[in-house]
């Protein structure tokens, strides 16, 4: 009797299965909007469904394929879907979706040159083509990670790094020897505080400063601050400022925050995570302004540059101190042309590094920089519509400027009050819960000025008018009902 030989899928059979992926796939872009937008499982739904134990035996794909139809698919919130404005809205777009499909196949570690040449090149290319669209300096140098988030952490590390005298990669921050402190704005994103959790600054080395009117960082609080700090004892050595703030996707001064860390000689970092790809449009290169001056900063193709997640570009001006802060190379990493050609794994924390620039090359190739720009603002000009629906409504208020794709606004009916802000509060939130539930659209929330706040984030490929006209429709609709039951 003769075993079956071990090894990988038959080619036949992943030819076979693949083509009915690549099918299902191709339907599943093409009407993404007849699922409801947020999954509609309770927790704990899913697991239920799903063996506690794995299969002893390999078990045949069309009962895996049917599985992922019947319980996975079920369990998912549509990212793709063209009326998810949630957080930031991205888009898995079809060039970006097959160049993850040749990453996969591929299936190289970018770690060294050696491990892989074309993924290192390319990477290198394909980010310096990405800072040229974003109109940075030659001298920024760039590298792939996964998230902004891991892009922060490696920048405030280059910062730390560039403390003279502190020595922190080899003596560590031992109590007593040191009081760091680094600035960011009330309005940044929290990743700023988990890196310095990380790096053993601490969340009490974290200075948040205050924001003006329009919730920019104000200049003239962070200058307060620092030297405030160093009459204290305290020991300044970086300042984060953001361009799009997570919440109202407000724009920091940077040019007056990069004066500022020039005078006091910290490392200035900006995060740009979801603004940046605008600066693609000459009408909107003002939103990198005095970032030419930054010491790093970070933007996502993965959130506003249709390229699936994960994918975020890091520029440094000083790749130097990066890779001084994490170069550590064991004799079994060493090759022969280290001298000579970039091994990435020097400027990070990871050794296993995918291929992931793959799939942001064929983006830009498939679109060019003009057809990137066009849906950018498009999605620009849909924004001010929608805002322009909300000032002229009596029953609804704009909380914050408008300079992307992103629109923060709340419900503030005639038949209430405004002497009572909980009320209205818990009116707003019932309101994202009814509208959320509809299936039809899916919008976020935060809090501005202590406030229960609306957002919607335009950002999809897919998205047509249509979808945000029937998400008015849905606003209104819902807001009637809700009213109703309150009388």
């Amino acid at each position: 009797m003769n075993e079956a030989p071990l090894g990988d899928m038959p080619p036949d059979e992943f030819r076979e299965y693949g083509h009915q992926l690549i099918d299902w796939i191709a339907d599943y872009l093409e009407n993404t909007d007849k699922y409801p937008v947020l999954s509609k499982v309770e927790p704990g739904e899913l697991k239920a469904q799903i063996p506690n134990s794995p299969p002893d035996r390999g078990e045949p794909m069309d009962q895996i394929l049917k599985d992922f139809e019947e319980t996975i698919l079920p369990g998912i919130t549509h990212w793709n879907h063209p009326s998810f404005f949630s957080y930031f809205s991205i888009t898995g777009s079809g060039p970006g979706i097959l160049g993850e499909l040749l990453c996969s196949a591929l299936n190289v570690n970018a770690m060294l040159w050696k491990t892989s040449p074309a993924a290192t090149e390319l990477e290198e290319v394909t980010l310096d083509w990405f800072r040229q669209m974003l109109g940075l300096p030659e001298e920024f140098w760039g590298i792939i990670y996964d998230t902004a988030s891991i892009s922060t952490l490696h920048a405030i590390a280059a910062a730390r790094e560039a403390v003279p005298g502190l020595n922190a990669r080899e003596e560590g921050l031992g109590a007593g020897r040191s009081r760091l402190r680094m600035y960011t704005s009330e309005h940044s994103h929290s990743s700023v505080e988990k890196a310095a959790i990380t790096l053993g600054i601490g969340r009490n080395g974290v200075k948040k400063i205050q924001v003006d009117s329009g919730y920019r960082m104000d200049p003239n609080a962070l200058e307060t601050a620092i030297r405030t700090d160093l009459e204290n004892g305290w020991l300044p050595f970086c300042v984060v400022a953001t361009v799009g703030t997570t919440s109202t996707t407000s724009v920091d001064p940077v040019t007056e925050i990069a004066r500022i860390s020039k005078q006091f000689n910290l490392w200035l970092h900006v995060d740009a995570a979801y603004a940046g790809p605008a600066a693609i449009l000459p009408e909107m290169r003002w939103v990198l302004q005095g970032c030419e001056s930054a010491d790093s900063i970070v933007t996502n193709p993965h959130k506003w540059l249709f390229t699936p997640i994960d994918l975020s570009a890091f520029f440094c001006r000083k790749p130097e101190i990066l890779k001084k802060a994490f170069t550590l190379v064991p004799e079994y990493l060493k090759t022969s042309v280290d001298d000579t050609a970039t091994n990435f794994m020097d400027y990070g924390v990871q050794l296993g590094r995918r291929f992931r620039a793959l799939k942001l090359w064929m983006v830009i190739r498939y679109f060019g920089r003009e057809g990137l720009a066009d849906r950018i603002r498009q999605h620009l000009s849909w924004a001010q519509e929608f805002a322009g629906k909300i000032d002229d409504s009596p029953r609804f208020q704009r909380m914050a400027p408008t300079p992307f794709s992103t629109i923060c606004f709340r419900a503030v009916p005639e038949t209430m009050t405004a002497s009572n802000p909980e009320l209205i509060d818990r009116l707003n939130a019932d309101l994202l819960d009814a509208v959320n539930k509809t299936g039809e659209t899916f919008l976020s929330h935060t809090k501005l000025n202590d406030r229960f706040t609306l957002r919607l984030a335009i950002g999809n490929l897919k998205t047509r008018k249509e979808h945000l006209e029937r998400t008015w429709e849905l606003l209104q609709r819902e807001l009637d009902r809700l009213e109703e039951g309150r009388d």
